[in-house]
């Protein structure tokens, strides 16, 4: 959903609402000037929820959370792999993280990034999705995984720019998609309300 305020189509102030690293890094490597103001919402599912409804219910929920002041535009988003219609957020503990990964192992699945564009004269919505193939993985190869500490705060317990990308026969789609950012589809967007204000932020 697109606002047609022409006060929409000027020059703006980005804001990141969100503390993820990976979202940091693919913004600053993209050559974005942008502020970071977090927005802690509750991520789980709300009962039987479609997945690619769920991610963009979050990202309006986070973009909604943050304040917007004159002139900026709020970036948001959540990111999630699904299974089968199953939703893999962040594990809660190895033994989950272990259950996603043994999911994972040998089978394509999905990765979907919800993002939504809050600025003055409304908000612009949409998502992205990637398919992924694993390869087959062993318990061992599982367990040393899990060991690293790396699957603990991603979506489906791995991080395709890290440790796991070994794990990764197949892409099809966006690949900062499954890091956690389709740069390009938020860029699109961005491009439709103007041009950013020439102001200090990151990088």
């Amino acid at each position: 959903m697109t606002s047609s305020d022409p006060a929409a189509a000027a020059a703006w102030k980005l804001v990141l609402a969100s503390a993820s690293p990976r979202r940091r890094e693919i913004l600053a490597n993209a050559g974005f000037r942008f502020v970071v103001r977090p927005a802690e919402v509750d991520e789980a599912p709300r009962g039987v929820e479609d997945p690619l409804e769920h991610v963009k219910r979050l990202a309006i929920e986070k973009a909604e959370a943050v304040a917007l002041g004159a002139g900026e535009v709020v970036l948001a988003a959540d990111t999630i792999v699904a299974v089968e219609g199953e939703i893999l957020g962040k594990p809660s503990g190895t033994t989950e993280a272990r259950k996603m990964l043994e999911k994972l192992s040998g089978r394509w699945h999905e990765v979907l990034t919800g993002v939504c564009l809050r600025h003055p004269g409304g908000r612009i919505v949409d998502a992205e999705r990637t398919r992924v193939l694993f390869l087959p993985l062993a318990a061992q190869e599982i367990d040393d995984y899990i060991a690293s500490g790396e699957p603990m705060d991603k979506a489906g317990a791995y991080g395709i720019q890290g440790l796991a990308s070994k794990f990764v026969r197949r892409i099809e789609g966006c690949y900062f998609n499954v890091v956690g950012l389709p740069v390009a589809l938020v860029y699109r967007h961005l491009r439709s309300l103007g041009s950013p204000r020439a102001e200090p932020g990151v990088p």
